[in-house]
């Protein structure tokens, strides 16, 4: 009979616990702060690319990866340059619906922090590459050490805010139910750059990259959540 009467002690607390557990919360408040600093961008990016058509798709590839292996190397001579292949592309080119030939295409996305020695190598590369876009970006570094300032401003005010919410309402205090931080930044469309004529090419003349300004972003922090006011 003991061991009946405990487990049923024990059903009785569980199921008071589940009740309590369902029963609507009315003292509970949601609110949510934001927090939001311009931040200078400090990297440049760059995007180039070799492409080359033809009838005999070796020939043209071997052209393509050529070129590309040569911006790589003279990138690898550039302190602080980050190099990487993004994409390679075949395809046939048509007529009559008739394949007269191949297109061939791969690209690479150059970034530093130094944008003066970075334009230079875009206008040497140009040489043998075209540019299809150029941006400017925050670093990670920079990045993520605006967002910890900003989580640290955005906790402090909603503590504010839930201290403010308690006061006027008359209690003595609060607890956070559940809380939320999410970051987010102005999204950067890099800046396309029309297609060179092939022509320009022949040449060996380089072509300089646009001028642009670094600029700036907005880096936001938004803290949101819900707090249960203490009864008095």
């Amino acid at each position: 009979m003991r061991i009946v009467y405990i487990l049923l002690c024990c059903f009785v607390v569980a199921g008071s616990a589940a009740a309590a557990e369902t029963q609507p919360a009315y003292d509970r408040v949601t609110l949510s702060v934001t927090e939001e600093e311009r931040v200078g961008n400090d990297t440049l990016v760059a995007a180039l690319y070799s492409e080359r058509e033809g009838e005999r798709a070796p020939d043209i590839a071997s052209e393509v990866n050529e070129n590309i292996s040569w911006a790589i190397d003279e990138a690898r001579k550039v302190d602080g340059v980050t190099a990487q292949t993004t994409g390679y592309n075949s395809q046939p080119v048509y007529r009559d619906r008739t394949v007269i030939g191949w297109r061939v295409r791969q690209s690479i996305r150059l970034e530093s922090q130094d944008a003066a020695g970075l334009s230079e190598l875009i206008g040497k590369l140009q040489k043998r590459l075209a540019m299809s876009s150029i941006s400017y970006e925050i670093s990670p570094q920079r990045r993520a050490q605006a967002e910890h300032g900003l989580i640290a401003l955005a906790l402090a005010s909603f503590d504010k805010r839930a201290r403010l919410i308690t006061d006027e309402l008359g209690r003595p205090g609060y607890r956070i139910v559940n809380l939320n931080v999410a970051t987010s930044g102005t999204l950067v469309r890099p800046i396309p750059v029309q297609r060179m004529a092939m022509a320009m090419e022949a040449d060996g003349a380089g072509i300089a990259p646009p001028a642009l300004e670094s600029g700036v972003q907005s880096v936001r922090v938004e803290v949101n959540g819900t707090i249960e006011l203490k009864l008095n």
